[in-house]
């Protein structure tokens, strides 16, 4: 059974097929993983561990041609964000690297009826993560980084279409001296990851992707009793609030948009425009993201919007276009889709009882609403089921603050746009699902937090 494939979006060419794991591979992964876990999770120390993960990053450094050269392929990036999405991911593991063992220190507690106390960081047991199409290496970055460097075993099930991303990642793993065990791949199905999760020697599981394989894993998890973070999909508010220049807020709010052509789950989905700025932004936003309806070859230097993921992503996008235009939204776009290449869009009067009002729209689709003022619009960026990040253009800076607390997102970003950072936590709340990764939180959410108790020792 066939169920992992390359498709160049760019021109619908099946590359190559792989195929879905066998029951007996699954059980393998299972079974090593958890020896592993038994074995040099528990012989080795952070520092040993956290020296792989820098050699991890210094190869995946060395070859940021050839590894943005696949993603490019397997689901249209264009050829330099590939390679700076390869620099990103090393830009995590090097963070991991250099923190991460600082990060596991025990934690002494002040016992108030005198002896000592401690919080020791431990290995969880090995994991399951689920990672998503959009972004191959910097998903598994942030989920395997941290988690290698506590000593969770790692197995990953990529998208299916990314194989040949996933298969680079795992020899690199190996190459830096991992062993055996502690990075397996799997090309599961969907059957295969229930069997996963209900796995006793799995001990936890971590999903990048949408809202509803979100809600089933959750629920399976729930059943096993198995912790999980969950990334999902987002639909964050750009809020124009202050500003002196609402040609750069407007650009902005297209780089925003348009990261990765469109499909990224914090992109700036809602521009929410105060009724003062609203008529101008309007017309230079729209000019904007007309002026990059250019869909290039991926492959080709110079390039910045490629095609989508998919032919069926494109066709789902469309879709929900139609139906926005058909329920009275009204429509600017650079021109017709061509395969999985989607015309740069532009949404207005888009009412709470539009489907797309609530939707998420993954590509190059930007939609603006009308605020009457400040808190009109946080009324509206809260207004969805959503709530993964937030961009907010605003010179008064108590003003800013004040929004931020406000508002109902994991997330706010003040004057800037692509702020991410490896020591940044990364999550959202409400549908957006819940956990972090990045940053001094994103190791702590599989570790076995140990209370270790001397009645009569005193602290060191």
């Amino acid at each position: 059974m066939t169920g992992y494939a390359v498709t160049n979006p760019a021109n619908g060419e099946v590359v190559k097929t792989y195929e879905t794991a066998t029951e007996a591979q699954i059980e393998a992964a299972a079974a090593k993983a958890f020896e592993t876990y038994e074995q040099w999770s528990r012989s080795t120390t952070a520092e040993e561990r956290a020296a792989m993960i820098r050699r991890v990053a210094e190869i995946f450094n060395e070859r940021k041609v050839e590894l943005g050269a696949i993603i490019t392929r397997e689901m249209g990036k264009p050829v330099e964000q590939a390679e700076g999405e390869v620099e990103f991911s090393a830009a995590i593991f090097e963070y991991y690297a250099e923190n991460g063992p600082k990060l596991l220190e025990d934690e002494p507690i002040e016992a108030a009826t005198g002896g000592y106390a401690v919080i020791r960081k431990d290995p969880l047991g090995p994991l399951l993560g689920i990672m998503p199409w959009n972004y191959p290496y910097y998903q598994v970055a942030r989920f395997a980084g941290p988690n290698l460097v506590v000593g969770n075993p790692i197995i990953l099930k990529h998208a299916e279409q990314c194989p040949e991303s996933a298969l680079a990642m795992e020899k690199i793993f190996h190459e830096a001296g991992f062993p055996e065990g502690a990075y397996t791949n799997v090309f599961a199905s969907h059957d295969q990851i229930s069997t996963l999760i209900a796995d006793p020697r799995v001990r936890g599981v971590s999903l990048t992707g949408s809202e509803r394989a979100g809600a089933i894993v959750a629920e399976q998890a729930g059943r096993a009793l198995k912790k999980c973070v969950l990334e999902l999909g987002g639909s964050d508010p750009f809020l124009v609030l202050d500003t002196s220049d609402v040609d750069a807020a407007a650009e902005m709010a297209v780089a925003g948009r348009m990261e990765n052509s469109g499909q990224a789950c914090n992109a700036s989905k809602r521009c929410i425009v105060l009724d003062k700025y609203y008529d101008e932004f309007v017309e230079k936003f729209t000019a904007k993201m007309m002026a990059q309806n250019e869909a290039k070859d991926p492959s080709q230097a110079g390039g910045d919007f490629g095609p989508l993921s998919s032919l069926k992503a494109a066709e789902g996008l469309e879709k929900q276009v139609e139906s926005a235009v058909a329920e009275g939204a009204k429509i600017t776009k650079s021109g017709e889709r061509d395969g999985a290449h989607f015309p740069t869009t532009v949404l207005t009067d888009i009412t709470p009882d539009m489907a797309a009002y609530r939707e998420e729209l993954f590509g190059p689709v930007g939609t603006v609403y009308r605020a009457k003022d400040v808190e009109d619009a946080i009324r509206i960026a809260n207004d969805s089921p959503y709530g993964l990040g937030s961009i907010m253009v605003c010179e008064d800076e108590n003003l800013a603050l004040e929004v931020a607390a406000k508002l109902d997102t994991g997330m706010v970003y003040i004057n800037e746009v692509g702020g991410e950072s490896a020591e940044l936590p990364f999550g959202g709340v409400k549908n957006s699902g819940y956990g972090r990764e990045l940053g001094p939180v994103g190791i702590q959410d599989f570790v076995n937090k140990k209370l270790i108790r001397f009645k009569d020792k005193a602290a060191n």
